[in-house]
């Protein structure tokens, strides 16, 4: 079994106050972008992942699957890398949700979609949306997820900054926290639910309201390239431009080689 497992962006983020479970509520828009990892899954004697020597989430996914199928299976997955690793753009995310749903098909009783939406669920709140196509607008902490009709015809420029230094999604959170940055939230999230609703051409992206986690100085070099979004993706430090016009984002990814790594990619629905 082989699969993409594809990066997303968020094109949104809004962050509340911490939940009852010690998770923020939030509210995000999350799409599919086209830069992916490869994954292979196969039936084996004992659970193992190569590839990549950083991956736990592989492994968990494959070991809570059995746990909840009830069954004795084993695999062996493959990871193949594309995705920067801890950039904000959903990697580890994408390969345990793509493990997870091969894995499954390999099951004489596979879980139903709900279910393994449930295991998903369990991994981390990112990793539900890449088991369905589409963009999704995702509330709760993450794995509650409505389908949304966005447009897709656009470019993407990504930048990840050179020597930048990826801080852990808790870390972030916890400065999120100490700026007392959950105040407005019921305003906040309305905002980006009118914005939304105003979404009918790429440009109207731009009136999405900006990440509550992360900033960054090169979303403004972006806009000034000619980008008419930019933002951070997730809790960074990837920072995304979104243009009209491949020339204009081609100028864009070359002018900005020289602050880091530096990728054109589109929209993606599925993989």
């Amino acid at each position: 079994m082989r699969a993409s497992a594809a990066a997303k962006i968020n094109l949104a983020l809004v962050v509340g106050p911490l939940r009852k479970d010690g998770k923020h509520e939030l509210m995000t828009i999350y799409q599919r972008i086209g830069i992916a990892d490869r994954i292979d899954v196969e039936r084996a004697e004992r659970t193992r992942v190569d590839g990549f020597a950083g991956d736990t989430l592989v492994r968990d996914a494959l070991e809570l699957l059995a746990a909840h199928a009830a069954v004795d299976q084993r695999w062996h997955a493959k990871i193949e890398k594309h995705i920067p690793v801890a950039s904000g753009l959903g990697g580890g995310s994408s390969d345990a949700a793509t493990a997870l749903r091969l894995a499954n098909e390999t099951l004489e009783e596979p879980l139903p979609h709900e279910e393994l939406h449930d295991v998903a669920a369990e991994l981390g709140a990112d990793v539900p949306f890449f088991l369905v196509d589409g963009p999704r607008l995702g509330s709760g902490d993450g794995t509650t997820l409505a389908a949304i009709d966005l447009p897709q015809d656009f470019w993407i420029v990504l930048v990840l900054p050179r020597n930048a230094q990826k801080h852990s999604t808790a870390s972030v959170y916890a400065a999120f926290d100490e700026r007392h940055g959950a105040e407005g939230w019921d305003d906040r999230r309305t905002a980006l639910l009118d914005a939304l609703e105003r979404v009918k051409r790429p440009r109207d992206l731009a009136g999405l309201p900006a990440n509550d986690l992360a900033s960054s100085p090169l979303a403004a070099e972006l806009i000034a390239l000619g980008a008419f979004r930019a933002d951070v993706s997730g809790a960074g430090p990837t920072v995304y431009g979104l243009f009209h016009h491949d020339a204009h984002a081609k100028a864009a990814k070359r002018a900005l080689r020289r602050v880091g790594q530096t990728w054109l990619t589109a929209p993606a629905w599925y993989g």
